[in-house]
């Protein structure tokens, strides 16, 4: 059923956290986060990553590796973000390719970059169009992260 009014939206997602709905508990995660809330933000994300939610174990990454609301693990964070990137999250994908080539691994980072690409990641363009002025990725493969990324939008 469609909420009334806020009242009826806040009783309305009351019950789907009860219920472990994991969009409602990701949705909480997401917005405890906006408003600073990171211990909260944590609570619900880590019970809708283990329920499978994608953006759940992106937000969890972020907390890990910022120490948010949690005491910082980059261990903990990169396997969340490995698992949202590995589910098809392209926000965590680019985050894993910045994490890579802050770390000097170019060739990796590069890789992430062209697979988030290919799922229509704007972020992921412009790095790679910077790793390619910088040699790290060919002119063919910067082509070719190109037309699967023109793919990916028209196809939106």
């Amino acid at each position: 059923p469609y909420p009334e009014d806020d009242a009826d939206a806040g009783r309305l997602m009351k019950m789907r956290l009860a219920a472990n709905d994991p969009v409602a508990l990701g949705a909480a995660a997401g917005r405890c986060l906006a408003e600073g809330k990171f211990s909260d933000a944590f609570k619900y994300a880590k019970q809708a990553a283990a329920l499978g939610d994608l953006h759940a174990h992106l937000h969890l990454g972020y907390l890990y590796m910022e120490g948010k609301g949690v005491e910082a693990d980059g261990k903990k964070g990169n396997y969340h973000l490995e698992e949202s990137a590995i589910g098809g999250h392209p926000t965590a994908r680019c985050n894993l390719g910045k994490g890579e080539g802050q770390w000097g691994n170019h060739e990796r980072a590069m890789k992430h970059f062209i697979i988030a690409a290919n799922q229509g990641s704007d972020v992921a363009v412009e790095q790679l169009r910077e790793g390619f002025k910088e040699g790290h990725v060919s002119k063919d493969d910067f082509a070719a992260a190109l037309r699967a990324y023109q793919r990916a939008v028209d196809a939106t």
